[in-house]
C-alpha cells in the first residue's frame, strides 16, 4: 500500500516546476503531469478489447480495471508524470530509401538501437529519486513506481491527459511541434501534484494519410486499430503462421512498421533524438540487405541482437519474417538460390520459405509491379514528411531495388 502524502498548494507548484526542469536536464524532451482519472478512456479500451482487436497480446485484458485505473495498480497513487524522449536518429540511412529498396530489409526506427525500456527506466527513476530527495524532509514516505512500455499503465491516454499530445488516427500520440518519433514512461507517485492541463483537441482534422498508406489497412477508425492486421504486430508480437492474404501487404518490413508515422505531415516538425543510445549502430541495421541477415545463424542472432528489442522475438520468429520479406523481393536467381538453400528444423520457417520461393518463381514468368511506383513517394498517401534536418542524400546507401 502506497502511504497518501499531501503537499501544500505552494510546494505543489514549485515541486511540479522543478520535476520539469529535472527531467528535461535528464534528457527527456517533455514532461506532464496529470491525476489517475482515466474513466473518459476506459469504456473504449473495454470495447476494443471485446472485438478481439488486441489479438494474441493477451496481457492487455488480464489485468481488467487496473491498466484504467492506476490506483488499483499502485494503492495510493495520486499523481502521474508523464514523459517523452525523442528516438528518431536523423543520421540513420533515410528511412524511405531503405523502405523502397525491396532486396534490402526495413526495421522499425525505435528498433534500430539498443532497447529502449533499460534507459528509460533509468531516467525514470533518476527522476523519482530527485522527487523523493526534495521531499523527504517533510515527506518521508513518499513512494513510487516507473513503467517504460510495461505493466498495464495506458500510456497515450496518460500522457493525453498530462498535455504531452493528442492521439492521433493512428493511435499514437503526435505533439504538432514534435511530431509523434517519441516513446512515452511514466511515473507512478503517492503525493497530488497539479495537473496540468489536458491537450485541448486533436490535430489531425480531415487528414487520413496513415489510413490510407497503412499496407495492411489495420487502422479502422480515427485512433482504431485492429492489431491483428498491424504489420509490428505480425512481424513481433504474432508467433504462428501469418495469413497468407497479408504476407504480400508486409512488403521488406521484418520488424515493426513505420508507415503511419512517415506520412503524417505533423512529423515535418518532429525532434530527432540526441541519446547516442538511440543511433543506428547495431550492425548497420539502418541499411541492411535481407540476403545478409538472413545469412545469420542463430548464435550470430542472438550476439548480433544482445541489448536490442529485437531479440526477444526469437531466431524463429525473424526467419520467418524474412522469408516473407524475401518473397516480396525483387526476384533473382541469387534470392532463390539462398531460400533452396535455408535448412531449418522449424516447420513454421519452413513453410514460409516454400511460399517465398513460389512466390519468386510465379514473379521470374511476369512483369511485376513493385508496391511503390514513384520513388520518394507513398503508395496511396500525397507525400512522406521526415524531420526538417533529415534529407534523402544522394549516396543514401542501396536505393535500388
Amino acid at each position: 500500500m502506497l502511504p497518501t502524502q499531501v503537499l501544500e498548494p505552494a510546494e505543489q507548484q514549485m515541486l511540479s516546476q522543478q520535476i520539469k526542469d529535472w527531467g528535461k536536464a535528464l534528457g527527456f524532451a517533455d514532461i506532464g503531469i496529470t491525476d489517475t482519472d482515466l474513466s473518459y478512456y476506459e469504456n473504449a479500451y473495454f470495447k476494443w478489447i471485446a472485438q478481439n482487436f488486441q489479438g494474441e497480446m493477451d496481457y492487455l485484458a488480464k489485468h481488467g480495471t487496473k491498466r484504467t485505473r492506476p490506483a488499483e495498480l499502485e494503492p495510493g497513487t495520486l499523481s502521474i508524470i508523464s514523459c517523452r524522449m525523442n528516438y528518431f536518429d536523423g543520421d540513420a540511412n533515410n528511412a524511405i530509401t531503405q523502405l523502397q529498396s525491396s532486396n534490402h530489409a526495413y526495421i522499425s526506427r525505435y528498433a534500430l538501437h539498443k532497447d529502449y525500456h533499460k534507459l528509460m527506466r533509468k531516467r525514470l527513476n533518476s527522476l523519482a529519486e530527485k522527487i523523493r530527495q526534495s521531499v523527504q524532509l517533510n515527506h518521508p514516505n513518499l513512494q513510487f513506481r516507473v513503467f517504460s512500455d510495461s505493466a498495464p499503465v495506458m500510456e497515450t491516454a496518460l500522457a493525453e491527459k498530462a498535455g504531452l499530445g493528442f492521439k492521433g488516427k493512428h493511435s499514437l500520440v503526435i505533439h504538432p511541434k514534435a511530431g509523434s518519433w517519441f516513446f512515452l514512461g511514466e511515473i507512478y507517485l503517492s503525493i497530488a501534484l497539479p495537473p496540468d492541463p489536458p491537450f485541448p483537441k486533436s490535430g489531425c482534422g480531415p487528414c487520413t494519410a496513415c489510413i490510407q498508406e497503412c499496407p495492411t489497412q489495420a487502422i479502422i477508425g480515427d485512433g482504431l486499430v485492429d492489431a491483428r492486421r498491424c504489420i509490428s504486430y505480425l512481424t513481433i508480437e504474432h508467433k504462428g503462421s501469418i495469413d497468407e492474404a497479408l504476407r504480400p501487404l508486409m512488403g521488406n518490413r521484418i520488424y515493426g512498421c513505420d508507415d503511419c508515422q512517415l506520412v503524417c505531415p505533423w512529423n515535418k516538425f518532429a525532434e530527432p533524438t540526441t541519446e547516442n543510445a538511440f543511433k543506428a549502430s547495431q550492425h548497420a541495421l539502418d541499411q541492411a540487405s535481407l540476403l545478409e541477415l538472413l545469412a545469420w545463424d542463430e548464435p550470430q542472432f542472438q550476439k548480433n541482437f544482445e541489448g536490442s528489442p529485437i531479440r526477444r522475438i526469437g531466431f524463429e520468429q525473424w526467419q520467418r519474417n524474412l522469408c516473407i520479406s524475401l518473397g516480396n523481393a525483387e526476384p533473382n536467381q541469387q534470392t532463390l538460390q539462398a531460400l533452396e538453400a535455408l535448412i531449418t528444423e522449424s516447420a513454421l520457417v519452413n513453410e514460409h520459405r516454400l511460399w517465398a520461393l513460389q512466390q519468386l518463381k510465379n514473379s521470374l514468368k511476369t512483369t511485376r509491379p513493385g508496391h511503390f511506383l514513384v520513388k520518394n513517394t507513398p503508395a496511396k498517401a500525397k507525400k512522406y514528411y521526415l524531420p526538417a534536418q533529415v534529407l534523402i542524400r544522394p549516396n543514401d546507401s542501396k536505393s535500388k531495388q
